[in-house]
């Protein structure tokens, strides 16, 4: 049986000094309150298949031509 996430989280706060505990806190609290950002995908699925595939073949070989060339001098 796997132990579940909760428990191996209690697991390693009962290990960490008391500090620690409080900055562990502190985060699950920010992530609690995060908000979630972005949009859902259901909601682009109206833009599938708006760009044309010649276009989309243009893309496909500029990032097989130019994506892992390093420009040593570009900084």
């Amino acid at each position: 049986m796997s132990i579940s996430i909760i428990d191996q989280v209690i697991e390693h706060l009962r290990a960490m000094p008391q500090h620690l505990q409080w900055q562990v806190l502190e985060f699950t609290r920010t992530l609690v309150k995060a908000e979630v950002r972005g949009t859902p995908g259901q909601q682009l699925l109206r833009f599938a298949g708006s760009i044309p595939s010649d276009d989309l073949q243009a893309i496909r070989e500029a990032i097989e031509q130019d994506c892992e060339r390093v420009d040593i001098n570009e900084w």
